[in-house]
């Protein structure tokens, strides 16, 4: 699964690119975007690694994608083609005053920044919308077709919608107009991840920092998440040894780093599970859309496994844990047998069965 990181000028997005990623994109970039793969950290992956002690940790992963600061007026720029297939969009706005580092804008204001960047994208998808109308409006003139008609008229719902300021992701769209609209890959429809950049003195505070600057208003927003980070404080911990990383979140008065949580809003964000597959080579989270059935998850792991699927043997992670292995899982009836149709849940060991 992939994001795509935009923002601002200056609004350190491409910092928190590269800690996630740890993938530092060069000076003189130019138009260039910048790709980067971050490891979502998980406590239960890492636990069950504790317990097997396998030769390879595999966590799931998402792709980050760095496009170069958006401009007011720049929706132009928006197209992209790496930024147009992401399967959702973060969008970093700036928090934090800087004498140094002046903002584009010429003030630090964090609501006008995210309404200017949507506005960007809201710009975008009704170009798209509106050539694409007329171009099915001369289709009609010439044939009419049930298809095309269908097209046209949530086409038409969605240009209303986009011309009200609105993002496509408030319009209830039903399965079928979600399917004819795929291919448009429009930016306000996808889900969007609001990253608020924020000064060292709230890095302590976080959420806080987010009601403060107003951005509360897009948490109600369906397919919309709002997160925080200050990038100098998340830049400082990645320096520090993994002991010295804790003494100081902790000092902070935070669980863990705040980047990690941020890519757990991601992962969530795009509808995703994990399910584990555990042994003495490797521990791995696999990453499945919730509702997956036992077959496609297998098939995440090898086409072999969905085309041959016999059965799944499932088991929750910390029964797996309570109980210390998987024979014991089996003494203890935790173990259970599945089908293929059955709904991989959140969090469980799956071993698949095959025969091809």
């Amino acid at each position: 699964m992939e994001f795509g990181i935009l923002g601002l000028e200056l609004s350190g997005k491409t910092t928190i690119f590269s800690l996630l990623t740890g993938h530092a994109p060069g000076p003189g970039r130019g138009k260039l975007a910048h790709v980067g793969i971050a490891q979502v950290p998980d406590d239960r992956l890492d636990r069950l690694s504790a317990l097997f002690s396998p030769r390879k940790h595999t966590p799931a992963t998402v792709r980050f994608v760095d496009v170069p600061g958006i401009v007011k007026g720049g929706s132009a720029s928006l197209n992209l083609p790496e930024l147009r297939t992401m399967d959702g969009l973060a969008v970093v706005v700036r928090g934090f005053a800087s004498d140094s580092v002046p903002h584009p804008e010429g003030s630090v204001d964090p609501v006008r920044d995210l309404e200017l960047l949507e506005t960007e994208l809201l710009l975008a998808d009704l170009g798209v919308a509106t050539n694409r109308l007329e171009r099915l409006g001369r289709d009609l003139g010439k044939r009419r077709t049930p298809e095309l008609e269908a097209e046209h008229a949530v086409l038409e719902r969605c240009r209303c919608q986009l011309e009200t300021g609105a993002p496509l992701r408030t319009l209830n769209l039903g399965p079928e107009e979600l399917r004819l609209l795929k291919g448009f890959t429009f930016f306000t429809l996808k889900p969007m991840l609001v990253v608020l950049n924020c000064a060292e003195s709230d890095a302590g505070d976080l959420d806080g920092a987010a009601r403060r600057a107003g951005l509360e208003r897009w948490r109600s927003q369906p397919k919309v998440a709002v997160s925080a980070v200050s990038a100098t404080i998340e830049e400082e911990v990645s320096r520090l040894e993994p002991a010295d990383q804790a003494v100081f979140l902790a000092e902070l008065g935070l669980p863990d780093r705040a980047l990690d949580r941020l890519l757990r809003e991601a992962y969530g964000l795009l509808g995703l599970i994990s399910f584990f597959t555990v042994g003495e080579d490797e521990c791995r989270a696999w990453s499945v859309v919730r509702g997956t059935p036992a077959v496609k998850a297998a098939g995440e792991i090898h086409s072999d496994l969905e085309r041959g699927f016999i059965r799944a043997e499932v088991v929750a992670w910390d029964e797996l844990l309570a109980a210390g292995s998987l024979a014991a899982c089996r003494q203890r009836a935790t173990l259970r047998l599945e089908g293929r149709d059955y709904v991989v849940q959140d969090g469980e060991v799956i071993h698949f069965r095959f025969s091809v």
